[in-house]
């Protein structure tokens, strides 16, 4: 019973990094219908924009963590924030009437250039990098549980900042701009709404969460390298899939769905962790055989 519970804390707090990864390719598909499958890439160059900035900092700055780790969330939103404007601008806009298999072509080709770009020009990119110690110490013990503190940090500022997120989209003026050009961008161009202005500031919100999630991942793990977008882009999409592709809450409760099957089906699956993907996977298809839109999502509206 202790390794369970010990496990099913382990998925929470996996699932609230991937939640942080997913609301970006969940919005970004909402409003565009664009799967960017460079989102993932994104994150990973928002851990590295962190740890540059760290690196650049006063020895005397170093030692304190109070000033390092805001200043790396800064420099990783910053570097993270950078990347998706000019990936939105110059990759996806040029292309936002052409057929769907270009942008999609497109997005993995980001995803290439962005991954072998910090392999090239990042020092010692092609090996693991540890990851600067300016996160709190030790774990919070709750009997047999630990989970440490970064890993409480993650959960709380993953559903924090899609609650949010959500009361954003759902109550500001800019959030109805959002819905409205989700649902018909045409007639919302229309009504004074500015379909670009709406794309770039969700292109932002989805690179400020994966901002957070990439300086987060590294302080979780204590170091980063390359492969990290890859593979939890992977996760993030699967569980915006499973949620229903366009839902903020179907893409947080998937990407906790997705944290819990991952360490579960790791400790209890035959296989072990070497087979997770299968699991995750396997679930996702039964899933979508039966609700075809995810758990959460709205069937696809055919325009006339």
């Amino acid at each position: 019973m202790s390794v369970l519970l010990q496990q099913l804390a382990n998925g929470v707090v996996q699932g609230a990094l991937i939640a942080l990864i997913a609301l970006g390719y969940t919005m970004v598909y909402g409003i565009i219908q664009l799967i960017n499958f460079a989102h993932g890439e994104v994150f990973m160059v928002s851990s590295y924009g962190g740890l540059a900035t760290f690196t650049l900092l006063p020895d005397d700055l170093k030692k304190s963590p109070a000033v390092a780790l805001p200043l790396m969330f800064v420099g990783g939103i910053v570097i993270a924030v950078i990347v998706a404007v000019i990936m939105e601008r110059f990759a996806y806009r040029p292309l936002r009437n052409a057929p769907r298999l270009a942008p999609l072509i497109t997005a993995l080709g980001v995803s290439v250039f962005l991954q072998e770009a910090v392999r090239v020009w990042y020092p010692n990119a092609k090996s693991n990098l540890p990851y600067p110690k300016v996160f709190p110490e030790g774990s919070l013990t709750l009997g047999t549980i630990n989970v440490p503190w970064t890993g409480v940090l993650l959960v709380v500022l993953s559903v924090g900042l899609s609650v949010i997120l959500q009361t954003y989209v759902n109550k500001s003026r800019m959030g109805r701009a959002m819905r409205a050009t989700a649902q018909d961008p045409d007639t919302a161009k229309l009504m004074g709404v500015n379909p670009d202005r709406v794309i770039v500031l969700t292109f932002v919100f989805g690179a400020v969460l994966a901002g957070v999630a990439g300086i987060m991942f590294g302080g979780y793990l204590n170091n980063i390298n390359i492969d990290m977008g890859f593979q939890n882009g992977i996760f993030a999409f699967t569980a915006a899939v499973l949620g229903g592709v366009g839902s903020i809450r179907g893409a947080v409760i998937g990407a906790f769905i997705i944290g819990l099957i991952k360490t579960l089906a790791g400790q209890y699956m035959p296989g072990g962790t070497q087979y997770d993907y299968v699991w995750i996977f396997v679930v996702l298809i039964l899933v979508l055989v039966f609700r075809p839109q995810g758990l959460f999502g709205e069937p696809e509206r055919v325009r006339a």
